[in-house]
């Protein structure tokens, strides 16, 4: 098979998370740049890091990187790259596009350039005037960074975080990919408990669900590339049977979210039962003051109010109080807790040990961490 360079990208801040897990699929050749992870694989890579991938927004396909600082050196460089080799003579590919500190700072410019460029090259290769865009999808992006042209097609379709178990959303939801990046972060393992006390419609228990029992996050969703006929199904089958027969199902799991709105725990549930992991979930309608645990040691993960959008600051607050007195009362327990508050150990009544900062969305947070002894 092919020797490919791919792109996953991810929000800022994720980026050695994502790289770590490139390694642990078995891609060491990898380079950690702002927002994304350079990597090398084959055309079965495309597959396995798709379904497998937890932190991860899209994978890319590079199909060729150049200086251009005119739109002539742009139109020409583009149409020398071997679009053919992955452009069948009915695709259809649009062209989306973004620069930063480049003289090519017209992005639609650039896209309408780039797209002719292709078109070119693709009548020499086809013999063809017109393409009728009615075949497989081909989303093609042209970024500029300091006239530095980086041309890649995605393979991904969808966001990587739209797993496909959450079709009912509910207010303000935790993107998938970041839930499962603070799981990850939180250094929780599958035989502590993990309790997220403001769990809204159960993205956080869901994602640790997931993790714990080893099932790959793409698994019931497709993507972009799978109706691409020159990538073979067999290498699609391929991934995907892997993926099942890693799967490593656990009855002895003790994952629970609680919230104090019951339409939201209506739609957890619901996603639980999407994701296939209903029986191995528990929620409850709790206020943050009421959480209590017969279990000693765990992870207590928490994505509270923000009081930017969901309420009142002061209503936020109190209920980052009632976090931190119910924490304290948990022998052994962790906090984790993501937020835009600026000094939530003011809150929570002790100081964290690490901080990191993460994106909601384009809402800048901090990870906040409280580790107890058990869990450092």
């Amino acid at each position: 098979m092919a020797k490919l360079e791919l792109i996953a990208t991810a929000a800022f801040g994720l980026e050695s998370l994502l790289a770590r897990e490139l390694q642990q699929l078995g891609y060491q050749e990898t380079r950690v740049e702002n927002g994304q992870v350079l990597f090398v694989g084959n055309e079965l890579a495309i597959c396995r890091t798709n379904l497998w991938l937890r932190c991860a927004d899209r994978v890319l396909l590079r199909v060729g990187s150049f200086e251009a600082r005119t739109f002539e050196e742009l139109f020409q460089q583009t149409k020398a790259l071997p679009w053919e080799e992955w452009l069948p003579h009915d695709a259809e590919f649009p062209v989306v596009g973004k620069s930063l500190k480049s003289r090519l700072f017209s992005v639609p410019d650039c896209q309408a350039i780039v797209k002719k460029a292709i078109v070119e090259r693709l009548k020499e290769t086809y013999g063809l005037n017109w393409f009728p865009e009615d075949g497989a999808r081909y989303r093609i992006e042209v970024a500029l960074r300091k006239d530095v042209v980086t041309l890649t097609i995605d393979t991904s379709g969808a966001g990587l975080h739209k797993r496909g178990y959450r079709k009912l959303a509910g207010p303000a939801p935790l993107k998938e990919t970041l839930a499962a990046a603070i799981i990850m972060l939180s250094r929780w393992r599958a035989e502590w408990a993990f309790l997220d006390p403001c769990c809204g419609t159960g993205t956080l228990p869901i994602e640790a669900a997931l993790l714990a029992q080893n099932q790959a996050p793409g698994l019931r969703r497709d993507f972009a590339a799978e109706r691409w006929p020159n990538l073979p199904q067999t290498l699609w089958q391929q991934a995907r049977a892997e993926a099942e027969d890693l799967m490593q199902p656990r009855a002895d799991l003790r994952i629970y979210g609680s919230d104090i709105d019951p339409h939201v725990l209506q739609l957890a549930r619901a996603h639980a039962v999407a994701a296939g992991v209903a029986d191995t979930v528990f929620f409850q309608r709790l206020p943050a003051r009421d959480v209590r645990s017969r279990f000693s040691g765990g992870c207590l993960v928490v994505n509270p109010p923000y009081g930017e959008r969901l309420g009142d600051r002061l209503a936020a607050e109190a209920v980052y109080r009632e976090l931190g007195q119910a924490w304290r009362d948990l022998d052994g327990w962790s906090l984790h807790l993501l937020t835009s508050h600026p000094h939530p150990e003011k809150l929570i009544g002790e100081r964290w040990d690490k901080s990191r900062k993460l994106y909601n969305g384009r809402l800048e947070c901090h990870l906040y961490q409280f580790f107890r002894e058990r869990n450092r």
